[in-house]
């Protein structure tokens, strides 16, 4: 609704501060949020610790961008940005005030009040900023909606999470808990500059119209890699880390979690690329359809997001950390090549730079758990290359009657989508495939870890 209401260069505009919100974020949290959920005991002085930390570094980062406003400003020359950078600063604040709540909710395998939390302030949040869009408030709509999302997910994580902070600042924690957290710091400051930092090379290159094309098609095939990223965060790591000690257990929680995310990830990432024009015009309109052909490179990127995702999580139930900084580094030092050069040519060479990545991050990062675990990239693939080849054979088919077909973007989009889906679950049902079976097994390990904590 506000992609139907709002400018292509509305959403550019916000796209632009993504790479400092996000590196503010990062910084807010401190890599604390990972030692926790990490570490097998903690007490409270870890927890209020934490949260003391996060607050004041969350008030420090929001007067911190408030002065560089007219700095930002200035690298996109968009004067506009001025204000918005200074309203969008108070969201590192907002949210530094319910971060620790978040963090035991995911350590103790709560995913039913995450989920209702997240849900209310998501429908409050995105009312607010039709109603402002439809009023004509332009830009500001998207601000209102982060701000106050972040706040009303603050505020509910308080009211449903019974835990409260005491007045303790324990230097001892931190360092405990920075031996870890610092290198996850380092770790995801990389993943945040690296991930972002397309806005720059667009943003100042191609205009604020084109940004908002690559940022809306970034964040529209984002959408079920961050569900599945948040149930990997949510399930597997905490498994990981019990079975830390333990090379055959973690290894074969490895298998269960590929298998798994790749049986839903490869058919829904191939799916959306082969059904990418009518997804588009029938969520955003057809004034977004030069995202199309965006929106299926990154697609195609995305395939790979869970196996590296999990293969990071298994390094870093192990204690890893410093291991995964250097890792980071040398992977993020060749994506930002690869988005250099793929800058040379156009919004469409920054698109096929996340593809070449992403295979070359697989490698990287499997390379490292074949030498700890004995489970490199071919035993990897071998794991999820079943689904992955039933997904492509589906999308294949599926993509030719869509190139014939004269139907409406509305009915391709159910008609071709539904019966992919069903001529999927039936292929991989009569293969027999193992993935189906662990599939549940995952989530009722996830349960069991819940129910004995």
């Amino acid at each position: 609704m506000l992609a139907r209401l709002l400018a292509p260069s509305d959403f550019g505009l916000i796209a632009m501060l993504s790479l400092f919100i996000g590196l503010a974020s990062v910084l807010m949290d401190g890599g604390f949020s990972a030692a926790l959920i990490q570490r097998r005991e903690i007490d409270e002085a870890d927890k209020s610790t934490v949260f003391w930390f996060n607050l004041c570094t969350g008030g420090l980062l929001t007067l911190a961008l408030f002065a560089a406003a007219p700095i930002i400003a200035r690298i996109f020359d968009r004067p506009a940005l001025v204000p918005l950078t200074r309203a969008m600063a108070f969201l590192c604040l907002l949210s530094s005030t319910g971060a620790i709540h978040s963090t035991l909710l995911i350590r103790d395998l709560n995913f039913r009040t995450q989920a209702k939390a997240g849900a209310i302030a998501a429908l409050v949040s995105a009312g607010v900023a039709i109603i402002l869009a439809s009023r004509g408030y332009g830009v500001w709509a998207l601000v209102a909606q982060a701000l106050l999302m972040a706040a009303a997910l603050s505020a509910l994580l308080w009211a449903l999470n019974p835990w409260r902070p005491s007045l303790t600042f324990n230097l001892a924690s931190l360092r405990k808990l920075l031996g870890f957290g610092g290198y996850h710091l380092g770790s995801s400051l990389l993943e945040m500059a690296y991930s972002r930092l397309y806005t720059l090379f667009v943003g100042r290159s191609f205009g604020a119209s084109e940004l908002g094309y690559y940022a809306n098609a970034d964040n529209t095939r984002m959408i079920p890699g961050n569900f599945l990223a948040g149930v990997i965060s949510r399930v597997a790591l905490p498994m990981f880390s019990a079975a830390a000690q333990e090379p055959l257990t973690l290894r074969r929680g490895m298998q269960l979690s590929i298998r798994g995310m790749m049986l839903i990830n490869a058919p829904v990432m191939l799916g959306l690329a082969v059904l990418a024009e009518p997804v588009i015009t029938v969520l955003f309109g057809r004034q977004w359809l030069p995202a199309v052909p965006i929106f299926r490179v990154l697609c195609l990127a995305g395939v790979l997001y869970p196996l590296n995702a999990i293969n990071l999580h298994a390094l870093m139930a192990q204690g890893h950390a410093g291991l995964m900084f250097r890792l980071e580094v040398t992977k993020k030092m060749l994506g930002i090549a690869f988005l250099v050069v793929g800058a040379w040519y156009g919004v469409m060479g920054v698109a096929w730079s996340q593809v070449a990545f992403s295979i070359v991050a697989l490698c990287i990062n499997a390379h490292y758990s074949a030498k700890l675990l004995d489970f490199g990239a071919f035993s990897q693939f071998r794991e999820f290359a079943p689904s992955t080849i039933a997904a492509a054979l589906v999308a294949v088919g599926v993509q030719t009657v869509c190139w014939v077909w004269m139907a409406t973007p509305f009915m391709k989009l159910v008609v071709l989508g539904g019966a992919g889906a069903l001529v999927y679950l039936a292929v991989i049902s009569l293969a027999r495939l193992d993935a189906l079976e662990d599939v549940a097994a995952l989530f009722w390990r996830a349960r069991l870890s819940r129910q004995d904590k």
